[in-house]
Parts: C-alpha cells; sequence; structure tokens
C-alpha cells in the first residue's frame, strides 16, 4: 500500500499557522476530520503515513482515531510499531506536542509515551454519545484555553475505551496533574476514576478518548443550548496546541 497524496480538506482554505502533521495508519478514519479540525483551527494540516520515518518539521503530531491494523492483537499494540512511531516518540521526548485521540490514545499508552492502557468497555459493547467532560489541567500543550474546572461536551465512540493502571500510578496521576480530562454524569465505558484523559509529566503528550475532531465546526458537533449540533467544545483542544506553538 502507498502512501496517500497529501490534499487541502475540502471547505477549508490553506492554513499559514503552525504545521501540525496527522498520522494515518491503516484502520485510521477520523484522520481527515483531525486534518480539518486543524486546518479550521488555524494551523496547517500535514498528512503523515505510518510508513515514513520522519516527520517533516511538523511542530505538533495528532494520532488519530479509527482501528488501526484491525484492533488486531490490541487496540494500538501494532501501530505502536509502525515506522513513523520511532519519531513520534523521539519528537515527543523531545518536547513536541503529541494529540492522541481514542484509537491514538491507545497508541500513545502501548508506546509508553502515557502511563496506564486501554481494555475493552466494562458492558462489552461499543458505545457513541455525545458525553460530558470536566477539564482538570489547562497546564498542557493541548488545554492552555480552557478554564480549570470547565465542562464541556466532546463526542465519544469507542469498544476499548476502558483507562486502567495500577493504583499507585492512578494516584501519582491524581497528585501531579496527569488526569486531563474526567468523565461527568456517566461514566462511559468503566475508566478507572472516571479518568478520559491523560497527559505525560512535562505536559505536551495529551491522549484522550473523547473526540474533539467532531466538535469543531457549528452545525456538525453535539447539541448545545445555543442550538442543534452546535457544540463546538473540541474546538480550543487544537487552537490551544498552536497558540503554544506561535508563543500567545
Amino acid at each position: 500500500m502507498s502512501a496517500p497524496v497529501a490534499e487541502t480538506v475540502p471547505g477549508t482554505a490553506s492554513g499559514q499557522g503552525p504545521r501540525i502533521g496527522v498520522v494515518t495508519f491503516p484502520g485510521s478514519l477520523d484522520d481527515h476530520d483531525a486534518q480539518r479540525a486543524v486546518t479550521l483551527a488555524g494551523g496547517q494540516a500535514v498528512p503523515l503515513w505510518h510508513g515514513d520515518t520522519s516527520l517533516g518539521g511538523v511542530d505538533a503530531v495528532v494520532l488519530p482515531g479509527g482501528f488501526s491494523y484491525g484492533d488486531y492483537l490490541r487496540a494500538g499494540a501494532i501501530a505502536r510499531f509502525s515506522a513513523i512511531m520511532d519519531a513520534v516518540i523521539d519528537a515527543a521526548k523531545g518536547g513536541l506536542p503529541v494529540l492522541g485521540i481514542c484509537n491514538g490514545f491507545q497508541v500513545l499508552c502501548e508506546s509508553h509515551l502515557l502511563p496506564g492502557a486501554l481494555v475493552r468497555n466494562d458492558h462489552q459493547k461499543f458505545i457513541c454519545r455525545d458525553q460530558k467532560l470536566r477539564v482538570e489541567n489547562t497546564s498542557t500543550s493541548w488545554t492552555s484555553q480552557f478554564e480549570q474546572g470547565e465542562e464541556i461536551v466532546i463526542p465519544l465512540k469507542n469498544g476499548e475505551g476502558g483507562f486502567i493502571a495500577p493504583e499507585h500510578v492512578l494516584d501519582e496521576l491524581e497528585q501531579s496533574g496527569g488526569v486531563v480530562f474526567r468523565y461527568l454524569d456517566v461514566n462511559p465505558n468503566g475508566s478507572r476514576r472516571d479518568i478520559a484523559g491523560v497527559t505525560n509529566e512535562r505536559g505536551n503528550v495529551v491522549g484522550l478518548m473523547p473526540h474533539p475532531e467532531h466538535a469543531v465546526e457549528p452545525g456538525y458537533g453535539p447539541d448545545t443550548r445555543a442550538g442543534v449540533r452546535m457544540g463546538v467544545d473540541g474546538q480550543r483542544i487544537f487552537t490551544s496546541a498552536i497558540a503554544a506553538l506561535v508563543g500567545s
């Protein structure tokens, strides 16, 4: 299988901001949505291929949702050994902002860039819903434009979204600010301590199970008091990264 040809995301203008790479693995299905989210936020979306060995000088990386390699063996376990992940791991350790969404979160955990693991939902069913979250940490590269404790709504869709870790690791995450997002109202997948997203100690790597790229444009997001499908809470995850990169 050959690498995809880079293209402009339909309906958006070419961005002039930071270059944010979006990796496509075999089985990715939200890569174009993530590219669109980057462009709408003011960045330049750069398609990256799982077989690449270089990040091409991008300023940040998004690992999108989907079912990389069919989720065989374990979700994210095979993608972790894709050629591009060596470059992602090295860059992340050097401070490059990296965001993992759903399957991308699973890949980050399998790569040990983030602690813990994601397992089958406790009810053994795939779930798709608009999910309320609380923002627990606004000091990461991806959350600076939120308010501490702010409640937001982001679409969620997963079959293996249960976040688990040993008790001492969970305690460390709680004490160090490693928990970035927490489920509110309902725990949709059995994640320990209602954890929906975490970060590394440096704050440049963030993973979350909900899909912010599906809440970036009026008319296509969750329902809100402002109207049907008007939710755009996910947009600030991408604008936070861009603001961090341009120093504003």
